[in-house]
């Protein structure tokens, strides 16, 4: 699996809540500020690792996400766990536990997802 910079991940993340967008219409939605040439190389990036599509529609591209959000997801935790806890998404999940600031409302958001793991979810804030 390529690995992906933060300006990628960010790509991914708006064209998942999206179908289709312009590079322009990408950009305006970034959370912090990408010169247009730097977003250009970015897309193009995703493309050629196979991320996200681009179609020609008149004058302008289309760019759409290729890769669900839930298969890049389960690939990289499945790269973190390799790097980080032997391989098992067990005790990456117990360090994430251990060294991040849980709350016990946390913890129990965490032990119902893992009793219904198909479900849709939203954190309760």
């Amino acid at each position: 699996m390529d690995s992906l910079n933060r300006n990628e991940l960010e790509a991914l993340r708006i064209l998942w809540d999206e179908t289709s967008l312009k590079p322009a219409e990408i950009q305006s939605r970034y959370t912090w500020e990408i010169d247009n040439g730097t977003l250009r190389s970015v897309l193009a990036n995703l493309v050629e690792k196979g991320h996200v599509t681009r179609k020609l529609n008149g004058k302008a591209y289309l760019y759409s996400a290729r890769v669900p959000k839930q298969t890049l997801l389960k690939n990289m935790m499945t790269s973190l766990a390799r790097v980080f806890a032997g391989g098992s998404p067990q005790q990456l999940v117990a360090q994430l536990v251990e060294t991040g600031d849980i709350k016990p409302a946390d913890l129990k958001f965490l032990t119902e997802a893992a009793q219904s793991p198909k479900k849709s979810r939203k954190k309760a804030s």
